[in-house]
């Protein structure tokens, strides 16, 4: 199975042009695609609705939506019914195969007096995957607030690691005639984390790094893909500035313990110019 990750920007490439099929034919061969920044009712992109038009463009994906901040713009009286047009802003998922249940998590925050800081979110799927149902997250932390994302990391932890006790979305379904959506021990979490490898967030996510062992997969601590694979570059980035005079790595896919014996690659396709971000891809051996 191959998995990908992308900051789209709210559909604008490194060259400043409003593009989402560019978006979406750079990462086509995905099964399951996360994406984050995904706008509706955004002035900058003259309004479009970028949950439809990604649906649109993967025709037979299911899909979900979490939309982290959601205020309204303007509305009218159209045809004697109040219209709204909203500014909704967070996160999707697409995937081949059956989306079983999803659960928009919404992540600790703080007011700001001059920096813009929107309401984050991770969402989370329950995908029908070959082999046995997996957790897919889309995640985009703060990008300005080092202590906001350690805060965030700490919630979005919690809720994966106490998936199963807390349910998922919902539980006890049968009173609808429905059967339960299972609720599986693996997952992958991907997305824009603004953070930097070895930073004081990313050792919250994976634990600290032992001189002799290095970082051994376990429970309460996600293994980054790309590190446990040894193919990040040492001058590896995820994000390119407007000016092309700095880049990071920012974008990550963060695995269960269990999962660490069927990964097959993780690296980030610098050859995209659909946003100021770069997919990052994730392939799984079959269970």
């Amino acid at each position: 199975m191959k998995f990908v990750s992308y900051n789209i920007q709210y559909g604008f490439g490194q060259d400043g042009r409003f593009d989402p099929g560019r978006i979406a034919d750079s990462i086509r061969e995905a099964d399951v695609i996360a994406l984050q920044e995904v706008t509706r009712g955004y002035s900058r992109n003259d309004y479009a609705d970028l949950v439809e038009t990604f649906s649109a463009l993967f025709p037979t994906y299911f899909a979900a939506f979490g939309p982290a901040c959601d205020v309204l713009v303007d509305h009218a009286m159209v045809d004697g019914r109040l219209r709204e047009r909203r500014f909704q802003f967070g996160n999707m998922v697409l995937s081949r195969y059956p989306i079983r249940a999803s659960r928009n998590l919404l992540l600790p925050r703080n007011r700001t007096f001059d920096k813009l800081n929107l309401q984050r979110g991770a969402l989370e799927t329950v995908i029908e995957a070959p082999g046995g149902a997996l957790r897919v997250y889309s995640v985009h932390l703060d990008h300005i607030s080092p202590d906001e994302r350690l805060a965030q990391i700490v919630f979005l932890k919690d809720r994966v690691q106490l998936y199963a006790e807390e349910g998922g979305a919902l539980t006890g379904v049968n009173e609808f005639g429905l059967p339960d959506p299972p609720l599986p021990a693996e997952f992958l979490i991907m997305g824009d984390f603004n953070m930097e490898p070895e930073g004081a967030e990313y050792i919250s996510m994976v634990g600290r790094n032992d001189a002799y062992y290095g970082r051994t997969p376990r429970a309460g601590y996600p293994t980054d893909a790309e590190a446990h694979l040894k193919s990040r570059p040492t001058d590896g980035y995820s994000w390119i500035s407007d000016d092309g005079s700095r880049r990071m790595h920012l974008d990550y896919c963060f695995i269960s313990g269990g999962l660490t014996g069927r990964l097959k690659a993780c690296q980030v396709d610098n050859s995209a110019r659909g946003s100021d971000h770069f997919p990052v891809w994730v392939e799984l051996a079959e269970a």
